[in-house]
């Protein structure tokens, strides 16, 4: 039986999360640099969110937008060096993570923040079972015997829903399709009763039937588990029935944060309006895809003011000059644009 967040041990010398009145998770002004041969890359400038308990929140954005380097900044598995964290806070249950040495750090990572990887087939060793790769994460763990960790094993598959589990735990990667190994990396990242479950792009690759059963398994553990969830992605067409909340980046900012239905009701943001307008659309059938002009920025040479500026339709002098600040627009939503009341109203 998977473990209430809230009876789940406490980091040391921590009550658990709600107690104090703060979030579960909390990224505080996150900047993030890779130092490389080429010069300085400013990949993450100055994030912050939050997550609570059993919810759900959405990061999306382009590739290269920061969002995978902010997991792995939460997780502890950046690279370091070549990357660099010269400033903010990643608090978890009150405990700034970013302090912690890395033998209290390795306690949370799995056991209390656990995270679903892109490539399902790279991530999976194809010389063992997937049951022995579920189970192995268990023997070193929590000190469970090879027995006791396969039966664990079968249940994780039966509960992300692997038809015919018992018989299949003895299976090679390579005999699975790209569904059922994405299941098993879900089973493999629950397998400690995490609080807090970060998917990477968890429906990369595959098909859009695939696409739906995979997000609906999520959306379903959540509720079960009363779990809280990370959903990184690029398309916003996945997210709309699992999250809660949804954070854009671009070029390693927030630039817009509204709760889903706001969000695709009236974005607060050029980007954002220009993601939700190249989605397809049925009644739009035969005409040309609408895009957004041009690629991200390099990030070592990130453009002045706005960032979006080059790209943006609406960018003005304002935008080459003054970066914009995070300003609130009512109900919990900001926006990183000088001009963001009138893209929400409308009026650009």
């Amino acid at each position: 039986m998977a473990v209430h967040p809230n009876e789940r041990d406490p980091l040391p010398g921590r009550q658990n999360a709600g107690a104090d009145g703060g979030h579960l998770l909390e990224v505080r002004n996150l900047f993030v640099e890779f130092h490389t041969r080429d010069g300085v890359a400013k990949v993450i400038n100055g994030v912050s969110y939050h997550l609570d308990a059993g919810e759900a929140l959405a990061v999306l954005g382009e590739s290269g937008s920061g969002k995978s380097v902010t997991a792995q900044a939460i997780m502890g598995i950046l690279d370091m060096p070549p990357a660099v964290i010269p400033a903010g806070q990643i608090r978890y249950r009150g405990t700034d993570l970013l302090k912690l040495p890395e033998e209290e750090r390795r306690k949370v990572r799995g056991k209390q923040i656990s995270m679903i990887f892109q490539d399902a087939l790279s991530a999976l060793n194809p010389v063992f079972p997937v049951g022995w790769q579920i189970g192995e994460v268990l023997r070193l763990r929590e000190g469970l015997s090879r027995a006791q960790a396969k039966r664990r094993a079968i249940e994780l598959m039966e509960l992300v829903k692997i038809p015919a589990a018992r018989q299949r735990v003895g299976d090679y990667p390579h005999q699975f399709s790209g569904g059922m190994r994405q299941r098993v990396m879900i089973a493999m990242s629950l397998a400690l009763d995490p609080a807090v479950l970060i998917a990477d792009e968890p429906t990369t690759a595959l098909d859009v039937t695939v696409q739906a059963q995979i997000m609906d398994l999520l959306g379903e553990l959540r509720r079960d588990l009363n779990m809280a969830m990370i959903l990184i992605t690029h398309d916003l067409g996945v997210v709309a029935d699992v999250a809660d909340r949804i954070a854009v980046m671009y070029a390693g900012r927030i630039v817009e944060h509204a709760d889903v239905h706001s969000l695709y009701e009236a974005p607060g943001h050029p980007y954002t309006k220009g993601l939700l307008e190249s989605i397809p659309r049925l009644d739009l059938k035969g005409q040309r895809l609408t895009t957004i002009r041009g690629l991200p920025p390099n990030l070592m040479r990130i453009p002045s003011g706005c960032p979006f500026h080059p790209r943006c339709p609406y960018a003005r002098q304002e935008c080459v000059d003054v970066v914009p600040a995070v300003r609130s627009l009512g109900d919990g939503r900001t926006s990183a644009c000088h001009f963001a009341q009138e893209v929400l109203d409308g009026r650009l």
